[in-house]
């Protein structure tokens, strides 16, 4: 039976402008480049400026014709500079060549299009390989990459499809690219060799049920649930110490050697102020094209019955005012964010001294904007500043705060730092326990768990001591 009843409910709907500028936040500089040069493409009424000193370049050769002969005979530059390029033509110098390395990012996508012909698992298999860390690690969670993905391309993927493809992507050489943590990409190579040895099968069991007793060394618990003696569980441990811990080694050539990063924010120091600036501008240089603009406003007037045309001008010249506001909107929310975050880590930023770090969350930043959390979310995701001690990732400077034996509030960055550096400088051959751990931080002050410790190491990928003397 139809019946007819009255609701009231709230109920938030996104605009289609809104998502094109929540995708424009999440841009970097060179994505930012491709989308305004796509727009300028296909927008005859969006226009901009050439690059300052791009009208007073001049090649080599246009300078040479204003030499007069003085200037060829005293140019101070030395014989033996000259004597080398005497033997060959100007053209045809021979340039020192760049050795050639194999990036594992783009060996792992050639062997996905052998195993797949599709076009869309192989763009979203493109898109999950680029996000893998240096190590082949994947630190991104499945929902993130589907919104990431689907606001990028413009298309929708579902959670599902992303996990499908990540699980193709880890059967790939190395075995285990694409896994989230050490344990996964552990199990995965152990899957590669013979299941029926019992040291694979023990093995398996060890890392799939009591991976948390094997990095509390509860050694004890392992042999008496699994029945295995001394020499047993040796030999497993060693067999899971002779895995690798990442797909990729960190010296492996297969890693970029030089990895090209371009910084969206600058960030100066003069007299003990800080300036933070963006990289590049690019609101400045894009106009509306005046010529175009009137022709459209004419047409629009001379020509009523022609309604189709005068629309898609219309569409055009609406299009492009948005487009240049969304810019300009862009980068000044982006140096609002910047502005709040040097404003908190005003101590960091002056020193460069990871100490001086202080606990903040992407709320602390909206609140102090007027954003919301996913816009500053998106700005900070995937953005560089430039500063006098690095080039730094903005996500990595938010970090969830404890406190010290003086009761003072430290970002937990601080306490993975110190976690690393006194692992670093420990005897490999007898490495320190978490319980050891323990006692050292607490001479720095800093008064952790031991299961604090645990969880900040598995954080920095650091095996637990037992699988630290294996490796040694």
């Amino acid at each position: 039976m139809l019946t007819q009843y009255q609701a009231q409910k709230q109920q938030l709907k996104i605009l289609p402008q809104q998502i094109q500028l929540l995708s424009l936040f999440h841009l970097n500089n060179l994505e930012l480049e491709q989308r305004i040069q796509q727009e300028l493409n296909e927008n005859p009424l969006l226009e901009q400026t050439s690059e300052p000193g791009d009208e007073l370049s001049a090649s080599s050769e246009d300078v040479a014709d204003f030499k007069d002969l003085d200037e060829y005979v005293y140019d101070d530059i030395p014989d033996y500079k000259l004597e080398y390029g005497n033997y060959f033509a100007s053209e045809t110098i021979p340039e020192k060549p760049l050795a050639q390395t194999a990036d594992f990012r783009e060996d792992a996508k050639a062997q996905f299009r052998l195993v797949s012909h599709n076009e869309d698992d192989t763009a979203l298999a493109d898109f999950i390989i680029d996000c893998l860390e240096n190590d082949g690690l994947l630190q991104i969670d499945h929902q993130t990459l589907a919104d990431d993905y689907s606001f990028k391309k413009g298309k929708f993927v579902n959670v599902e499809d992303i996990t499908e493809i990540i699980n193709r992507i880890q059967l790939l050489d190395p075995v285990g690219l694409a896994c989230s943590n050490t344990r996964e990409c552990l199990v995965l190579q152990l899957h590669q060799l013979n299941g029926k040895r019992p040291d694979v099968k023990a093995a398996l069991q060890i890392l799939q049920c009591f991976y948390k007793d094997l990095m509390n060394r509860n050694l004890d618990k392992i042999k008496q649930q699994l029945k295995l003696d001394e020499v047993e569980l040796r030999i497993v441990l060693e067999l899971i110490a002779g895995l690798r811990m990442r797909p990729v080694a960190e010296n492996a050539s297969s890693v970029l050697s030089n990895p090209s990063i371009t910084p969206d924010f600058l960030l100066v120091i003069e007299n003990d102020s800080i300036h933070v600036s963006l990289t590049r501008e690019r609101s400045s240089g894009l106009y509306i094209s005046n010529s175009w603009a009137s022709m459209v406003e004419d047409y629009d007037k001379n020509n009523k019955s022609d309604k189709a045309t005068a629309q898609y001008l219309r569409n055009k010249l609406n299009a492009a005012r948005w487009f240049v506001q969304a810019i300009q909107q862009r980068e000044a929310t982006m140096l609002r964010i910047m502005n709040a975050i040097v404003e908190m880590q005003y101590d960091y930023f002056l020193e460069g001294d990871i100490s001086l770090l202080k606990p903040m969350i992407l709320k602390n930043i909206a609140e102090k904007v007027g954003v919301d959390i996913s816009t500053v979310s998106r700005v900070t995701c995937n953005k560089y500043v430039d500063t006098p001690f690095g080039t730094l990732l903005l996500k990595d400077l938010f970090t969830e705060g404890i406190l010290n034996a003086k009761g003072e509030v430290i970002s937990n960055k601080v306490i993975q730092h110190a976690i690393e550096e006194v692992i670093q400088q420990e005897d490999k051959k007898k490495p320190y326990t978490d319980q050891q751990l323990v006692a050292i931080l607490a001479e720095r002050g800093f008064n952790i768990a031991r299961r604090t410790i645990a969880k900040y190491r598995e954080l920095l990928q650091i095996p637990v001591a037992q699988m630290r003397c294996f490796w040694a």
